[in-house]
């Protein structure tokens, strides 16, 4: 039987909105069991009230720090703490941190080198550096549009305009390439942990498209065949489309 990864979820109030909750918990579950659930913020200001019935839903646990000083993030400090502490505990498999803030990079970072995985979500504005210290980072405007029907869905992008997005291609070329046999075929899961490993933010729906297989079949630069295995399961080969 496939072991279920236990992870802590840990939420920076200030650097999220209770409007993606319901989607957020739904793609962590995608990863593992949310063991802990904690969200961290300042409760006697106004701004955080929404949180209220959100975290009496889903039984997230509201943990209370006081800004003790003006320009110094105290709710920042004691997420990095409460971390290090279930870390240590050696109970979890990996983190999920919930933060558009830079000041996490570190800490994604020590997890890693301990180990566990870290899955990160914030918005895109989130500084490059704590992206790339993520093993998976989710831009949270994805939840936003899944969760609620009033918010515009992500556009989808042509064929051209994938193609004109020579990180996307060439992403997604070298992946290929990588995972590929001698025949050029690739089998597409392979391809998707190449691509994970390399490019944390990277995911299909930020452009319009919900799996990797309809992302790479609409550029139109690969062929792929789908064949059915002794078992019954459905596997999916890519191979670059050689030019004519």
């Amino acid at each position: 039987m496939e072991k279920t990864e236990k992870l802590a979820v840990l939420i920076d109030a200030d650097n999220a909105q209770p409007s993606i909750v319901d989607a957020l918990l739904a793609e962590i579950a995608k990863y593992g069991i949310a063991s802990v659930k904690r969200i961290y913020g300042d409760w006697t200001l106004p701004q955080l009230k929404g949180w209220k019935e959100v975290l009496l839903t889903h039984s997230i646990q509201p943990i209370q720090q006081f800004g003790y000083t003006t320009g110094k993030n105290a709710t920042d400090s004691a997420m990095i703490i409460d971390a290090m502490d279930l870390l240590y505990t050696g109970n979890f498999d990996g983190f999920c941190i919930v933060s558009s803030d830079s000041d996490f990079t570190k800490l994604a970072a020590r997890i890693r080198e301990s180990g566990l995985t870290v899955y990160g979500f914030g918005e895109r504005k989130t500084p490059v550096p704590f992206v790339s210290a993520c093993d998976k980072f989710i831009f949270t405007e994805v939840l936003r549009v899944e969760e609620s029907e009033e918010t515009a869905p992500i556009k989808r992008l042509s064929a051209s305009e994938l193609k004109r997005d020579r990180k996307l291609i060439r992403l997604l070329m070298d992946a290929a390439e990588a995972s590929s046999d001698e025949s050029g075929w690739a089998h597409l899961g392979a391809m998707g942990n190449i691509i994970a490993k390399q490019s944390p933010e990277f995911d299909p729906r930020n452009y319009g498209y919900k799996k990797l297989g309809e992302l790479v079949r609409a550029t139109g630069l690969f062929d792929i065949e789908e064949q059915v295995t002794h078992r019954g399961a459905k596997a999916v080969y890519v191979r670059i489309r050689r030019r004519k």
